[in-house]
């Protein structure tokens, strides 16, 4: 499977010098981390370990495409548990509290259980996913995510063949998220979920890093899904819970409006959200003058996605 190459990068999309040399310098520490058994969390900060290879990079990995400057990325973030604006989670997420950290996998599955963050690390290999990520209000930006995929970590739980649906929750933790506490906007714990092709789709990861460093809080650590061809809102943050059901989830921002966001939530640039065109998107990090991007259908992933929804009329099932 190949990602689509962009054959023309524009000048405004070429990432800085020293932000990919920082990059790489950084994925080879992790890596070296990895390879001594060190973990995540502890083998940055451990300065004396040697530097191995890089991080694997993923097949699926879109090498070509310009990634976003990491300080756009981690400063502008959706994250309604601590604010509704786009620059407090940055600082009011550094409270939030993510070690220890386990993820409850049960449904309908032959090995339900709860498994230790840890735990889960050393039995996958972690590796570079640079994907596309476009948000359903018509940003997006390019992102060197490093995880491992969704549907292998599934299969360790062993799916029955009655599991049609996959339903993931994220943590409640009301002391370090003021909207959770003050119960604002939304139902919480913030849910989604997937068609469980969709989930094992090889595609479909469990982020824990980017950039080649660990994953910030606001950014959805310690362990965060991420779909490329759906809107950003689909890519649920800070994971504790993993459900394979036989029926779809009532996901959080379907149940909040479902006439504005639909449990699919493709990429779609014919269907306009009901308050604004979806056919084009400002590039996060780009100047002022930057021209906006033509947004693509999947985001661009049709080649590699646009089979699970034929025959699916994709304005109803939006």
């Amino acid at each position: 499977m190949i990602i689509k190459t962009i054959k023309t990068i524009p000048g405004s999309e070429i990432t800085d010098p020293l932000v990919f040399q920082q990059r790489r310098t950084l994925i080879k520490a992790m890596a070296a981390m990895m390879l001594t058994g060190t973990s995540i969390r502890t083998g940055l900060a451990d300065t004396s370990k040697p530097i191995g290879s890089s991080v694997p990079k993923s097949p699926f990995s879109a090498h070509e495409l310009a990634v976003t400057p990491a300080d756009a990325t981690k400063n502008y973030n959706n994250y309604y548990e601590f604010a509704f604006n786009k620059e407090d989670p940055s600082s009011l997420a550094q409270i939030l509290r993510v070690d220890p950290w386990s993820v409850e996998i049960g449904g309908e599955v032959e090995k339900p259980g709860t498994y230790q963050l840890e735990d889960i690390l050393s039995r996958h290999t972690l590796q570079e996913y640079i994907y596309r990520f476009r948000c359903v209000e018509a940003w997006s930006m390019v992102v060197p995510w490093v995880g491992f995929s969704l549907g292998d970590l599934l299969k360790t739980a062993k799916p029955l063949s009655s599991a049609k649906f996959v339903k993931l929750t994220s943590v409640h933790q009301p002391d370090s998220m003021p909207k959770q506490r003050n119960n604002a906007m939304l139902e919480w714990p913030y849910v989604e979920g997937l068609r469980i092709d969709e989930a094992m789709h090889p595609l479909t990861i469990l982020a824990t890093g980017m950039y080649g460093d660990i994953l910030p809080k606001q950014n959805g650590a310690p362990l965060r899904l991420v779909v490329p061809w759906k809107y950003g809102f689909k890519s649920i943050k800070a994971v504790v819970k993993i459900e394979l059901l036989k029926r779809p989830p009532i996901s959080s921002w379907n149940k909040f409006a479902p006439n504005e966001y639909g449990f699919y939530a493709n990429v779609n640039p014919d269907v306009p959200h009901p308050r604004w065109s979806q056919n084009s998107e400002r590039l996060l990090g780009s100047g002022f003058f930057t021209p906006r991007r033509q947004t693509e259908l999947f985001n661009g992933y049709g080649e590699q996605v646009a089979h699970l929804y034929r025959d699916m009329d994709l304005r109803h099932f939006f």
